[in-house]
């Protein structure tokens, strides 16, 4: 779905001002300091945590798939060139997810979800903005789609991981 720049402004609108529900789950979390022990890929780590191994899906983005090529490859690569292994990482959790993955925000001196967006290297997970700031992800993603950044060089953007992994599963 493309929307114009008046369409978007109106979505971005709407989403700023709806309340925002708030389950058990979804409720956040004391931030948490980490370290980084791999990155899976373009929206998924690995870190350390008060000697515990945590898998962490960033929260509020959806990086294209590894089989999304090569857009896949260059937002795990991307996301290898802004954290690095070993370094120290600050998670603010957001949820736990039906694998048993934290669902965070990682921080390393900027919040890395929302400049994967900025830079076109993920797009907004609109099902799951809710946890986040919804106005500054679609603002991000807006901005990343007008400079053609990223998965937004062709008109429109790439197919929506979201969708890339609705057609490959057999149903």
């Amino acid at each position: 779905m493309r929307l114009n720049p008046p369409a978007l402004g109106a979505l971005l609108l709407a989403v700023a001002m709806a309340p925002k529900a708030v389950s058990p789950a979804a409720v956040t979390g004391p931030e948490i300091r980490a370290t980084v022990l791999s990155i899976g890929d373009g929206d998924t780590i690995r870190v350390m945590e008060g000697g515990k191994r945590l898998t962490v899906r960033l929260a509020c983005i959806d990086a294209p798939e590894m089989a999304q090529a090569p857009d896949g490859f260059n937002a795990r690569r991307y996301l290898q060139s802004r954290l690095r292994l070993g370094s120290s990482v600050t998670l603010r959790p957001k949820t736990v997810d039906r694998y048993g993955r934290k669902v965070a925000e990682v921080i390393s001196g900027v919040n890395l979800n929302l400049a994967l967006v900025e830079d076109g290297m993920a797009f907004a997970y609109r099902q799951y903005l809710g946890q986040c700031d919804a106005r500054e992800y679609l603002e991000a993603e807006f901005q990343a789609s007008r400079r053609r950044y990223g998965v937004w060089r062709v008109p429109g953007g790439i197919t929506r991981p979201w969708d890339f992994r609705r057609r490959r599963t057999p149903g």
